[in-house]
């Protein structure tokens, strides 16, 4: 459980303690029926299954989609819409997307999330996102990143589940303050869980507990004082040495790092750059992408305005 399920599941509205204000999210989508069913080619490679479609959607608040783009053909692009742009105390986004058996989903938003300074009462206000990928289904899920406001109380939980056959890749981006304009991230907190399951078997799981200039946040065995981090997760096939060895040559040291382990590649950013850890995250998914998925690197051109 959550720093904010267990604060606020039976809160209701107001300015207390208990105060709550829920938003969620639900995506359904489902591939058109193809001749290769949307399976694994035997050389690996997944085949072009049906058009995907959004079968599925349920909201409620201020949480909400722009209607789905193809510009890879059958794969759909969709833009995540939270109109506020920021959450406050007492906010609660819950998103959950489920990519159907050979489904071909990709995700983003129009712009960077932001978690505003909590209250005078400190309550908690953050973000729950599950993704859940079938057989032979490819997610990506790639929102740009979070702003964590001095003085905030956020709350990041992202939960991904895959089938045996299921390709993955996504990302967390997270900055501490607004240090263009020198606005550190002194005082505040943040909780941050990254979770990939596949087949029922956790693979990789990760908890981050900060207070603004703790030990962990100055320290040199945590963030050694920086202010932008950023963790990509990529799941599938074609994560192999060759793959690798590309990605330590395109992603400059010390600020970016590369594992992998039970069959999940982690891209690692630490450091004061936002725009260094974006571009070098785009980079990595050019690499990645090809790799995993079978096809080169589309990006959505809401990135671009």
């Amino acid at each position: 459980m959550t720093q904010l399920q267990a604060q606020a599941p039976q809160a209701g509205p107001g300015y207390g303690q208990a105060r709550s204000w829920p938003a969620h999210l639900r995506l359904r989508l489902e591939a058109d029926p193809s001749p290769a069913g949307g399976k694994t080619l035997p050389d690996g490679k997944a085949s072009e299954g049906g058009k995907t479609r959004l079968k599925g959607l349920d909201f409620a608040g201020p949480l909400r989609i722009q209607r789905p783009f193809y510009p890879e053909g059958n794969r759909c692009h969709l833009y995540l819409l939270h109109p506020p742009g920021g959450l406050v105390s007492g906010d609660r986004l819950a998103i959950e997307v489920a990519a159907e058996p050979g489904g071909q989903v990709l995700l983003t938003t129009p712009s960077a999330g932001k978690i505003y300074g909590r209250d005078s009462a400190g309550v908690a206000q953050g973000q729950q996102v599950w993704l859940r990928a079938g057989e032979g289904a490819e997610l990506e899920w790639l929102p740009q990143e979070t702003i964590v406001y001095r003085g905030a109380n956020g709350v990041l939980d992202t939960k991904v589940e895959l089938a045996e056959g299921a390709r993955f890749i996504g990302w967390d981006l997270v900055c501490l303050g607004r240090p263009a304009g020198e606005h550190w991230f002194e005082q505040g907190h943040l909780t941050q869980r990254l979770q990939l399951h596949r087949g029922g078997r956790l693979l990789f799981n990760e908890r981050l507990s900060l207070e603004g200039g703790d030990w962990l946040h100055r320290g040199r065995v945590g963030l050694n004082g920086g202010c932008v981090f950023g963790t990509l997760m990529a799941a599938g096939p074609g994560l192999d040495d060759a793959l690798i060895g590309e990605l330590r040559e395109a992603l400059p040291g010390p600020d970016f790092t590369l594992t992998e382990r039970l069959g999940v590649l982690l891209v690692r950013y630490l450091g004061t750059d936002m725009n260094n850890c974006r571009d070098g995250m785009w980079r990595a998914w050019g690499l990645i992408r090809p790799a995993v998925l079978g096809r080169p690197a589309v990006i959505p051109r809401i990135w671009l305005t």
